[in-house]
């Protein structure tokens, strides 16, 4: 059985590394990367878009 190596780009630097299992920071390149991303969310950098009551997760704003 051969096994493929994936090669994944970091969603924080975008450089690109393998996917197995050294990377322990997965889906990061870096404890660095992981970690910068922690941050963001921790700072409210990247947020979940709230929704107005009533409205189903999945309908379209108004754009009238």
């Amino acid at each position: 059985m051969s096994h493929k190596t994936l090669k994944v780009n970091c969603p924080t630097c975008g450089k690109r590394f393998t996917w197995d299992d050294r990377a322990h920071s997965r889906p990061f390149c870096s404890e660095r990367c992981r970690l910068i991303d922690l941050g963001e969310w921790l700072g409210e950098g990247y947020r979940i878009p709230e929704r107005t009551a009533g409205q189903p997760f999945d309908a379209p704003e108004d754009d009238d």
